[in-house]
């Protein structure tokens, strides 16, 4: 963990920490209540609240871990930390007006997914608003929406086969994901930059349709090979993703490129809107 990272709020910092294993930001609490509240002294306060939460039987104190992160002074000390969703928790607890635009977030989030579990075609289509506004083409975005489902039916056949989602997951999809593009998921995310985002949200469309490629053929020899260990299952994801891999390595021979791309989803959309605005030029505007 780098417990020296700073990220400012308001023109105040935060000290925060990224845990690779767990793929999360540590948040200092003693920052964000200092943040959120104004207080003079928010260790004061935050010790306060903790008193006040463990009465109203939360437990989430219990989950708060403690960090050696730099203070003020450039000493490194232990300091409360907690990740985003404990984070969210507190906010809650916390009367201020600064707290309140979260707090109102969070009941619209809440209100959203209530809903989508009695329509969840909302979920598509908020997905796509979403993407649509981070400036993804809609070529992409159907590919991706599609690549959704491949994982799914993955995953469904993946639970059939007794698999625990978690660390099996992660290891079964390491295994497709190495016999594709030659990487570990956490290798093609450091290549692309990434921390927490979503590997596949930074995927070209190429690279979006053989991973899928990679993910739906493993799903297809799953069902005939009927895998029932661990060890099994790796070998049938191994499998699907040589095919891929084959396909990759016949496109990269053909056209003599590279399909794997170090660039993230914001290069790549600024290059997208770059060849656009350069096209219009060309054409009179």
């Amino acid at each position: 963990m780098d417990g020296n990272k700073i990220v400012l709020f308001e023109d105040k910092r935060i000290r925060r920490a990224w845990n690779e294993e767990a793929e999360q930001w540590l948040f200092s609490v003693v920052d964000v209540v200092g943040v959120l509240t104004d207080t003079d002294n928010p260790r004061r306060y935050w010790s306060d609240l903790k008193r006040k939460i463990n009465a109203e039987g939360s437990q989430l104190y219990e989950k708060i871990v403690q960090l050696k992160m730099t203070a003020p002074d450039g000493k490194r000390r232990l300091t409360d930390v907690a990740d985003t969703e404990q984070l969210l928790r507190l906010i809650q607890s916390i009367p201020s007006p600064k707290a309140e635009p979260f707090k109102l977030w969070l009941a619209r989030v809440g209100r959203e997914r209530i809903e989508e579990t009695f329509d969840p075609e909302l979920t598509i289509d908020r997905a796509l608003e979403t993407y649509l506004k981070k400036g993804y083409s809609r070529e992409w975005i159907n590919q991706r929406l599609q690549a959704i489902q491949v994982r799914k039916e993955l995953t469904d056949e993946w639970d059939a086969r007794g698999v625990s989602q978690g660390a099996e997951y992660a290891i079964l999809t390491d295994e497709v994901s190495k016999a594709w593009s030659g990487m570990t998921t956490r290798q093609y995310k450091n290549l692309k930059g990434l921390t927490k985002e979503n590997l596949r949200d930074n995927m070209t469309t190429l690279e979006l349709v053989l991973n899928m490629l990679a993910e739906a053929t493993t799903t297809e020899i799953s069902k005939t090979a009927e895998p029932e260990t661990l060890a099994e299952n790796q070998e049938v994801a191994r499998r699907g993703g040589r095919i891929a891999g084959n396909a990759r390595r016949e496109i990269e021979d053909d056209t003599g490129k590279p399909v794997i791309t170090s660039k993230n989803a914001a290069q790549l959309n600024t290059f997208a809107a770059d060849m656009i605005e350069s096209l219009a030029e060309d054409l009179g505007g």
